[in-house]
């Protein structure tokens, strides 16, 4: 599967100025790494947020949230973001700063 090239570098002005910053592909889309750590990537259109556990159910309840479930089972503490939810820049980066916020959280790899 592709992902949103449009998305990618949307994405990437939000990431600008944060340090440890890398890309790999996966999950059959770009995901975004912060000290080794997967905070957030493209699947298609939609962004995919890892929120970790304990934010999972808030995420959920946010607009546009919905549950990541890529292999057919529920991946807690991942939610994919509908493109009506990232439509406007700060949406966007409210999202990318979920990511990142579960990222920072853990030890660089």
């Amino acid at each position: 599967m592709a992902y949103d090239e449009t998305l990618a570098e949307r994405v990437r002005d939000v990431l600008v100025s944060e340090q440890g910053v890398t890309e790999k592909k996966m999950f059959g889309g770009l995901c975004f790494l912060r000290g080794g750590n997967m905070a957030l990537g493209i699947v298609g259109e939609e962004l995919m947020v890892r929120v970790g556990k304990d934010a999972y159910e808030a995420s959920l309840a946010l607009p546009h949230a919905r549950k990541m479930d890529f292999t057919g089972r529920e991946m807690r503490g991942m939610v994919y973001v509908g493109t009506d939810g990232i439509e406007f820049d700060a949406d966007l980066a409210a999202w990318v700063e979920r990511g990142l916020c579960f990222a920072r959280s853990l030890p660089d790899k």
